[in-house]
């Protein structure tokens, strides 16, 4: 199995972190790494410095006109 590099968004749940880095994946918090209340294009650039994929609940990353995939 592939190691995942995850970006997680503040919205995201401490349980379903904690289970995700059970499973061998390596978890970012938002929160380690920026203010919790960055802005929408802040947290994706930060994501995308770490090489990582957005976890978020967040749905507006869903516009894909903003975010493109």
């Amino acid at each position: 199995m592939s190691r995942l590099r995850l970006f997680a968004d503040h919205c995201v749940a401490n349980s379903v972190l904690e289970a995700i880095r059970r499973l061998g994946h390596e978890v970012i918090r938002l929160r380690d790494r920026l203010p919790a209340d960055s802005s929408d294009p802040v947290v994706i650039h930060q994501a995308q410095q770490e090489h990582a994929i957005l976890l978020t609940l967040n749905g507006d990353f869903t516009d894909i006109v903003s975010y493109p995939p």
